[in-house]
């Protein structure tokens, strides 16, 4: 009796896989039926620190200087800028960690149908705020970067 009731509070203590959960929709939303811009100002509510800092930086930069390219000139969720929609939906795969009131949902796809260059695999950090599923942060680890380690200058100009 007592190693069943280990074994359950063991398994409850550790993290959870799955193939598809609330966290997986949140990520979804920015893949599915079209793709989204992550840094677009309409799905700030979607996010919390640190990746909002980069997002308020990016927002500064393109008021302050409207003909520079902003910091994120990409799809961070996509760690591209070209794609194709209908692959990017149809090959889209999504599998969640949860971790208390943290998660990671790994979201896999082709940009395109051909080319092995197109393959992507993106880490999305998110974290539970007043019941709601937040982005914290994306990871490509496809490219190894991390979006909220880009830099942004907030479009000041040089003196």
């Amino acid at each position: 009796m007592r190693l069943t009731v280990l074994a359950a509070a063991l398994s409850i203590a550790a993290p959870v896989a799955a193939f598809a959960g609330p966290a997986s929709n949140a990520v979804k939303f920015f893949y599915v039926p079209e793709v989204k811009f992550e840094a677009d100002a309409k799905y700030r509510d979607r996010f919390t620190e640190p990746v909002t800092k980069l997002f308020d930086l990016n927002d500064q930069a393109a008021k302050n200087l409207p003909d520079e390219v902003p910091c994120i000139d990409f799809a961070p969720g996509l760690d591209a800028q070209d794609y194709d929609e209908k692959t990017v939906a149809k090959t889209l795969k999504l599998a969640e960690t949860l971790d208390g009131d943290s998660a990671e949902v790994t979201a896999t796809f082709n940009l395109f149908p051909e080319g092995d260059d197109s393959k992507r695999e993106m880490v999305w950090s998110l974290r539970k705020i007043d019941g709601q599923w937040k982005i914290a942060d994306i990871t490509s680890k496809t490219s190894g970067w991390t979006l909220s380690a880009l830099e942004c200058l907030a479009g000041q100009a040089p003196e």
